[in-house]
């Protein structure tokens, strides 16, 4: 089981998954009411039924647009440390070198 870093305040994360699905469920239910109370008519059923998934996908992007710039922005800062991709094209590296490479052709060893 992991464990979770203790949160400063007292609110739990969302799970977008579930604010969706919910968000869809819930719209639908709304769709057959509206139906079944016979507040439209059976043409405008095909121009209902997309209504609570186009607004649940929506939400969900917005929600997730919002929470990552929150839960990225202050982890993501600070100085890149220099790595071996900024060496010079002249440099080899022990991965690169053809001791380690390992052969790559269909030819049997004792062949070439």
């Amino acid at each position: 089981m992991s464990e979770h870093s203790p949160s400063t305040s007292g609110r739990h994360p969302v799970h977008i998954g579930h604010l969706v699905m919910g968000l869809a469920f819930l719209g639908l239910v709304a769709v057959w009411a509206v139906v079944q109370s016979d507040l439209v008519s059976a043409h405008d059923v095909r121009w209902l039924l997309p209504v609570p998934w186009v607004v649940a996908g929506a939400v969900g992007l917005l929600a997730t647009t919002l929470s990552s710039r929150h839960r990225w922005g202050s982890r993501r800062t600070g100085w890149v440390t220099p790595s071996r991709q900024h060496a010079s094209p002249t440099e080899t590296t022990p991965e690169t070198t053809p001791d380690t490479t390992p052969a790559t052709t269909d030819v049997p060893e004792e062949d070439r």
